[in-house]
This record gives C-alpha cells, structure tokens and sequence, in this order.
C-alpha cells in the first residue's frame, strides 16, 4: 500500500503538472473503484485545478469552482503523466473524451498507454485531460482506490477525513502522542499504525521508526509514558525518529516494492536505505551487532526488528 511519502510524491509530480490547467476531457473505464464513482464525476470537465493537498493519504484537488476531487490510491493505485508531445508517440485506437455521463460509462476502447502504466493497460481505470494536451491516468490493478467529489465547504465533515488524527510533522510532538498512549495497552507498533493517533505512519516507515528508536515493537504503547503523563526518553525518540523516517523517504521518492512509481514513471528510492523493513534473516546494520533481524506478527502484518538492537 502506498505510505504517506508515496501519495507525497504523487502530490508534489501531479501539482506540478497539472495547477492551473483546466481539465478538457475525462474517459472512465469502469464504475468505479472500492466505491461507485460519483455520479457527477464528468462534471469536472471545464473545472480548473488550482491545487493538489495531502491529507494523511488522500490527495485533495482543489477545483476553481469549490469543489474538491478526492482520490486514495488504495494498495495498488498510482497516476502517470503523459506530457502532449508524448501522447502522439502512443499507438493504438483514439478515445473520444467525455464518455462518462450521468453516472454511467460507456465501453471505450482498452488504453493504449499499457506500455507507460504496467498491465497492457488493462487496469488504466480513468484519464484526466488537459488544454495543454497532457494526461494523467490512473492505474489500480487491486482497485481498492477511491475518487469522491465534494463542496469544498463540507471537507471537515466527510466520514474519511473527519476522524483523521493530526500530520506527523510541524506542531506534532511527543507530547501529543503521550496523551494518546497513556492509556493503550496494545503494541507501540500496533498503536502507531492507528490513523486516528497519527496519520501516515503505515507498515514499513513504522517498522525503520521503532529500530531506529532502539523500541522493541511489542512494547506496550503506554510504557512508554511516565506515570505523571508525560513522555519517556524513548517516546520522545520515536516521535523524532518518525518525522526523520518520512522526510528522509520523501526525499527520496518514497519505496517502490511492487506497483508503486512516482507520477513520471521513476521508482522511489528509499528501499536502498531499510535496517530491517523486508530484511528477515540478514544481517543487522547495526554497529557492533552480530544478529539477524526477524519478522513477526501483529495486528496481521509483518513487522521486522533485530532481536538485540530493540530488545
């Protein structure tokens, strides 16, 4: 599943490309994702996208008409960007644009990007087109993405943005992550990956966060506060850690393990620096450490650690 640095990156290529270009035309190739498409979805031909958000990791198109596009890329979903002089490159059957109407889509021809998104195309769910020529197209092989379409004035109360917790960055503090630990006694590394704690923080950038904090994953979440509410020296730590862990990711491109890619089709980077995310029965980074990091199971997911660096 793409982690917060991945939609990061989405963010940053799709803003920009696309910020201050008016969408020209829209071809659905299906009815919709995890949920239907809005029904209204060919309504945003003509709208012009003055910018592209994050929100945990929902991307958030600001529309010039006040209304918001909301898209989650699920576990398997990214968009490519395919500037106007490389569209002509393409071959294969032209697709008139505004085949969406009223909430139904009309059977078009398969996309003939296959060779740019993966899969012969055949998970290519939906184009954007733009007056410069340029495309965007979203590709989702799992299909567990999501696209809403909002008034910009209800965002605070859509039921997937409402109970968000706060961005792992800026004003977040351990302070704040003391307050919603004092009281938990599931794992830290079960208790982080809660988006209502802290959003963002997902299966591998938690597993490099607790190494790096020297935090033995199985740790009871409120052991790490003091008896006085406050939090401990390794709390600390590990709210340090996460903010490190996910700016270094970013910068980087974020992971690419299986079908992520950023939008101009180049793989993220920051695999080449795991201690022990995907590492299970190699040697431990660490200094002076002489142990293999191991995998275990909490909450249903794999979580890697070294035995005697976070024991």
């Amino acid at each position: 599943m793409p982690e917060l640095p991945e939609v990061e990156t989405t963010r940053k290529g799709l803003a920009s490309a696309f910020v201050g270009k008016v969408i020209t035309g829209l071809i659905v190739r299906r009815d919709g994702l995890r949920y239907p498409f809005p029904q209204d979805f060919d309504s945003i031909i003509g709208s012009k996208v003055t910018e592209i958000r994050r929100r945990a990791k929902y991307l958030l198109i600001d529309l010039d008409d006040d209304r918001v596009l909301l898209s989650h890329l699920g576990m398997s979903g990214r968009y490519s960007l395919i500037n106007a002089q490389d569209v002509a490159s393409f071959s294969g059957q032209e697709v008139k644009t505004g085949t969406y109407t009223s909430g139904k889509y009309a059977s078009v021809e398969a996309s003939k990007y296959g060779s740019r998104t993966g899969f012969s195309g055949k998970h290519d769910h939906f184009e954007l087109q733009f007056d410069d020529g340029s495309i965007a197209i979203y590709t989702d092989p799992r299909r567990f993405g999501i696209v809403k379409l909002f008034n910009s004035e209800e965002e605070e109360i859509q039921p997937l943005l409402e109970i968000l917790g706060p961005e792992p960055f800026e004003d977040w503090n351990a302070k704040l992550l003391a307050n919603k630990f004092s009281r938990k006694t599931t794992s830290v590394k079960v208790a982080i990956l809660d988006q209502r704690v802290v959003v963002g923080v997902g299966n591998i950038y938690a597993c490099e966060a607790l190494f790096s904090s020297k935090i033995n994953p199985t740790t009871r979440a409120c052991d790490l506060v003091n008896k006085n509410g406050k939090p401990s020296k390794k709390l600390i730590h590990f709210v340090d850690e996460i903010k490190s862990v996910l700016e270094r990711a970013i910068a980087a491109g974020g992971s690419t393990l299986n079908d992520f890619a950023a939008v101009d089709g180049t793989l993220g980077y920051f695999p080449h620096q795991f201690n022990v995310y995907g590492r299970e029965g190699h040697p431990c980074k660490a200094e002076n450490c002489d142990r293999l990091i191991e995998r275990i199971q909490q909450g249903g997911r794999s979580t890697f650690l070294c035995p005697k660096c976070q024991s």
